[in-house]
């Protein structure tokens, strides 16, 4: 599954443009390699995301064309959330 279509499935990020500007910009990386908006992700990678100021990292438990948004949750697992601090 792409990573942009990844992204917008399980919920990380709400739209698809997005998740493509995000990625295509740099600010994602896949298993510690930079990835664009087509990379392919698969079960058991582990995505890190720059979002201003708050760094997530996650891994992918599974891919789903599409889910309700109660189960979006379980295509992913977090495994950290850290915040650069404001001054």
């Amino acid at each position: 599954m792409r990573l942009d279509k990844f992204l917008k499935v399980s919920r990380i990020i709400k739209r698809r443009t997005v998740a493509k500007e995000i990625a295509d910009k740099g600010r994602i990386t896949v298993n510690d390699k930079i990835a664009k908006s087509s990379t392919d992700v698969s079960v058991g990678d582990v995505l890190v995301i720059a979002f201003g100021n708050k760094t997530l990292t996650v891994k992918v438990e599974a891919l789903v064309e599409s889910t309700k948004k109660q189960d979006a949750g379980e295509m992913f697992s977090v495994v950290s959330e850290t915040y650069k601090e404001q001054y």
